[in-house]
């Protein structure tokens, strides 16, 4: 036998129980009449016939008396220790077949009696199958379910009562939580119209503006309520002139010009709140107003709350907790995928038989839940199809779709170059034109060159995507592929243009503070708090981009839909029909999460106004997906949407940190606003902090930052990761072992039924035989009676 035939025939575990369905049904087991009445006398000896058993002793015997022929060879090659081989090998015979035994009484065996819980569990199926009422089985339940109180006494009877006590709660939670869920039937209408990976972008909506609630409520606890309940623990030294810690460019007088500053008249609320200028710029929503003092009541003057070391504690856990969630997210997510691959051999068998919810009451869900396992089915299809068209495709063919891919992603560079070069260049203009007389003086004016690069980003953002989308159809990739390209593009595009508004902030800002002792300098255009006025900006870009969503979605979309809908032009409809593109509305979201995660730290209203967003967002998608829309050609998947929607706000948060680590870390405060006026640095706070810190505290961490503790903790850490590697091993061999487990207990079934059927067909041969014997008594008595 050649070697390309032997490895044909070789195959790995993996693939034996997907390969031995057929064997459920075709295997043949040898048994006479002599086998059937041994049977009958012992049926206990049938246990020893299963193929199960047989099978794994055979398995391991063949094993270890291979290994024992392959020594005997090597023993007959030295003719002076032949003999010495032969009587040193055959103890090893016995001990392999013991070795052998043992090893397969370690492999578990399915077919051994049932326990008590299984017991259990079949008298209470057989409960559902009596004649009775509903009560009637009830109590039956209950009085079966009642008897392992019995049997247990003492500490083991306490622990039993608390798991059911603990069991029923968590029932009636999980019951009373799906009632009341958020959004619940709006989920199940999306699901049954374009199947669950939309539905994993809507639970994707809800997820953020829960997280961003969550990190609002410690804003307001922390930050908010502190800074308008309490009163600065020592007054404000107040600015004067003619002193030299006191005097012009002194954090005070600084604090006290800012302080005086309004951008517009107060009657104009309005157009104040929509800048977050003017007043509201002067409340707890932006920087500036936060005291760089200790607060204290007036009540409790011994009980002090250090307000800057606060503002930075709570930035970190926004962080850090923001962190948790999406990494928490993505490993579920990938939980599901990889059950998901593990099912990957009968998908449809999973869809068909165990897709159907029996809780369905009317027609209106049930036709819901059709349309989602049609789409469901439709998905695995189409991903099939794509697949089988990919192995088939010939070597031109290969060569042009190269080619063609190449072109695509030149164009999409130069695209992107060209947009972030123009939201540079109007970032810019709307800088040096709004101290133009002429605009100064003329509010409309004003406010629009101050919108004008909101307005550009906003505007890019919903364009660029489109020819994208376009592009990326040209390239052939299949519908994953396709999600993921895109996603990738638009968040380039995004963050890119986000770190070209970044930019310009740093060469604008990249000057003397406005408020020194030799005056401002003309030529800078730093405002006197940079900090709320980025937090501004990014207040606007937020509005700005709500505001686009609405408009779009409302005054664009849906005039284009019902065009669509109701013209028999077919160009019209053409031009009007609208598919629910899932990668750019995810964009939507990310980058209003990006914008809240960039400017929290500079106006901690952000986090609230994220949420609001969210909320009314989630409405606005909903129509635009149920309305405006019709189910997208490509297919989406829920585990594969999920883990990707986390995988692209990761990646959002990576890019984020950066710039937000340079701000905290590197630039210098502003002498008039905020926490942190007058320090070099936000994290010189941290460091004053432990400066005045207890000693031991001290040695503390600097003992962390010794060698004599990372040393140990690195080497711990490598045997932790090789301790979960093994874990990880062994359980991937018992998976496997329990998969060829499961195909001896199929062979198991089909050798029980054949047998059962032998002993069927001899009873009732015998049952014939028996007839046929009284029919001719019978005949031979009737016969000798009329001869009589």
């Amino acid at each position: 036998m050649s070697g390309g035939e032997r490895k044909v025939k070789r195959h790995p575990r993996g693939q034996g129980w997907e390969e031995a369905g057929g064997e459920f049904y075709q295997e043949s087991y040898p048994g006479g009449e002599a086998e059937l009445e041994a049977m009958h006398q012992n049926p206990s000896n049938i246990a020893t016939l299963l193929p199960s058993k047989q099978n794994r002793t055979a398995t391991y015997s063949k094993m270890y008396d291979a290994k024992t022929t392959m020594r005997r060879r090597t023993a007959n090659r030295t003719a002076n220790r032949a003999q010495y081989q032969t009587t040193a090998r055959r103890p090893s015979a016995s001990a392999a077949t013991a070795a052998a035994t043992d090893v397969a009484s370690m492999l578990p065996d399915l077919s051994e009696n049932l326990s008590n819980e299984e017991r259990t569990w079949e008298e209470i199926m057989q409960i559902k199958a009596l004649p009775v009422s509903m009560a009637q089985k009830k109590e039956h339940k209950a009085k079966l379910q009642s008897q392992t109180k019995l049997r247990l006494q003492g500490l083991e009877q306490l622990k039993w009562q608390r798991r059911k006590m603990w069991q029923r709660l968590r029932r009636s939670w999980s019951e009373a939580y799906a009632k009341m869920e958020l959004w619940r039937h709006s989920m199940k209408e999306v699901e049954g119209d374009f199947g669950t990976g939309v539905v994993a972008y809507f639970l994707f909506i809800k997820w953020l503006m829960f997280l961003n609630l969550g990190v609002c409520t410690l804003m307001v606890l922390f930050i908010v309520l502190p800074a308008v309940f309490l009163k600065p623990a020592q007054q404000f030294p107040e600015c004067n002139l003619s002193n030299n810690f006191t005097g012009q460019g002194s954090v005070e007088c600084c604090s006290a010009q800012y302080a005086n500053t309004t951008s517009e008249p107060a009657e104009n609320i309005f157009m104040q709140f929509i800048q977050g200028r003017g007043i509201v710029e002067h409340t707890q929503a932006f920087y500036g107003v936060y005291p760089n003092v200790e607060l204290t009541l007036n009540s409790a003057a011994w009980l002090s709350y250090d307000m800057p070391l606060a503002y930075i504690s709570l930035s970190l856990v926004f962080m850090l907790v923001s962190l948790a969630a999406i990494v928490k997210s993505a490993a579920k997510g990938f939980k599901e995928r990889l059950v998901e691959g593990e099912g990957q051999f009968y998908q449809y068998c999973n869809i068909i038989f165990s897709g159907w919810d029996f809780c369905i009451k009317n027609e209106k869900s049930a036709c819901i839940k059709h349309k989602a396992i049609f789409n469901e089915i439709k998905a695995s299809i189409e991903s099939e199809r794509i697949e089988e068209e990919r192995l088939t495709r010939s070597k031109e063919e290969r060569f042009k779709l190269f080619s063609v891919r190449v072109l695509v992603n030149l164009a999409v560079f130069v695209l992107l170059i060209a947009a972030l070069y123009l939201i540079y260049v109007v970032f810019d203009f709307s800088a040096q034109t709004q101290t133009d007389y002429i605009i100064a003086n003329n509010t409309l004016l004003r406010l629009l060159f101050e919108f004008l690069p909101s307005l550009c980003v906003v505007g890019l953002n919903l364009v660029i995507p489109i020819i994208l989308g376009m592009l990326v159809r040209l390239e052939r990739y299949s519908p994953v592929l396709i999600v993921r390209i895109t996603l990738m593009r638009t968040v380039l595009l995004r963050l890119s243009s986000l770190g070209v508004v970044l930019l310009s902030f740093y060469r604008q800002f990249n000057c003397d503070d406005p408020c020194r002792p030799e005056g401002a300098d003309a030529k800078c255009k730093k405002p006197l708090c940079w900090e709320t006025y980025v937090g501004q900006q990014f207040f606007k870009l937020m509005l700005v981009d709500f505001l686009s969503h609405i408009a779009v979605t409302f005054i664009v979309n849906f005039p284009r839909g019902q065009l669509a809908k109701y013209s028999h032009n077919s160009v019209v409809a053409y031009l009007g029909e609208q598919q629910f593109d899932l990668p750019k509305h995810v964009l939507d979201v990310v980058y209003i999460q990006t914008l809240c995660w960039l400017g929290s730290f500079f106006a901690p209203v952000l986090p609230l106004m994220a949420s609001i967003i969210f909320f009314f967002m989630f409405y606005i998608k909903k129509f635009a997906c149920l309305v405006n829309s019709k189910p997208s050609t490509i297919p989406y998947r829920a585990s594969r949407s999920n883990s990707l929607f986390m995988a692209v706000l990761l990646l959002s948060f990576v890019v984020m940190i950066i710039p937000l680590g340079y701000t905290i870390a590197e630039r210098t405060p502003s002498k008039s606003c905020g926490p942190f006026r007058g320090l070099p640095s936000v994290w010189s706070v941290i460091v004053r902090t432990f400066v005045s810190s207890p000693a031991w505290i001290k040695h503390v961490v600097f003992f962390f930052t010794t060698a004599g503790f990372a040393v140990p903790a690195f080497i711990t850490l490598i045997l932790c990761l090789y301790y979960f590697y093994a874990v990880s091993a062994a359980n991937k061999h018992m998976v496997l072992v329990l998969k060829n487990q499961l195909v001896l207990e199929g062979r198991d079934k089909q050798f029980l039924l054949h047998r059962l059927s032998q002993i069927i067909k001899q009873q009732q041969e015998h049952h014939k035989a028996m007839r046929a014997a009284a029919q001719s008594a019978h005949m031979n008595s009737t016969d000798i009676s009329s001869s009589t």
